[in-house]
């Protein structure tokens, strides 16, 4: 697996975008600014909607922190499509579901389960040179949690010593010359 201070793979994939349409992203979309790519397991299935609906409903969030939100499965981008209509919280999400059908961004960052081939629930921050910040890889059966992404995203963009626990707003580490 990609791990802290490797450069995100190069990907051109298939996405529904936030209007419902159907186009690329590519890891050179929206230079200069965060990434966030996260991954669930399947489309239609019970946890990953509620994962999806938080991190739609925080996009305000991440967009504040200059942040680009890239939700993937190695779903197509029909059978996402299908899901948003069908689903009323994923209705109106506000960033695109990317679909890695070929498995070849999960394989390259090394995130496919290895029983059942579907990704894992693997979140990836990405600086704005490209390069793995932070990554968190949940159980297929347990959900993350978007304030968490939310609060290393923040500590990342301190450039400074964080300490346990840390929240925005709280001192960070100063250490002594």
């Amino acid at each position: 697996m990609l791990t802290i201070g490797d450069k995100l793979p190069a990907f051109n994939l298939d996405a529904v975008l936030a209007d419902k349409s159907f186009g690329k992203v590519t890891d050179q979309d929206a230079p200069g600014r965060w990434k966030v790519l996260f991954f669930w397991p399947m489309d239609f299935t019970f946890i990953c909607p509620t994962e999806i609906a938080a991190f739609g409903r925080r996009n305000g969030d991440f967009q504040d922190r200059e942040a680009e939100l890239l939700g993937a499965s190695t779903d197509t981008h029909f059978v996402h499509l299908a899901w948003r209509k069908q689903h009323p919280d994923l209705n109106n999400l506000p960033f695109p579901m990317l679909a890695d059908t070929k498995r070849e961004l999960s394989t390259a960052l090394g995130i496919l389960h290895k029983q059942d081939g579907v990704a894992l629930r693997a979140t990836f921050i990405v600086d704005p040179d490209g390069v793995i910040r932070w990554v968190s890889v949940n159980d297929l059966s347990v959900g993350r949690s978007v304030d968490e992404v939310l609060r290393v995203l923040d500590a990342l963009q301190t450039d400074e010593l964080c300490p346990c626990n840390w929240q925005p707003g709280q001192e960070t580490i100063q250490v002594p010359r």
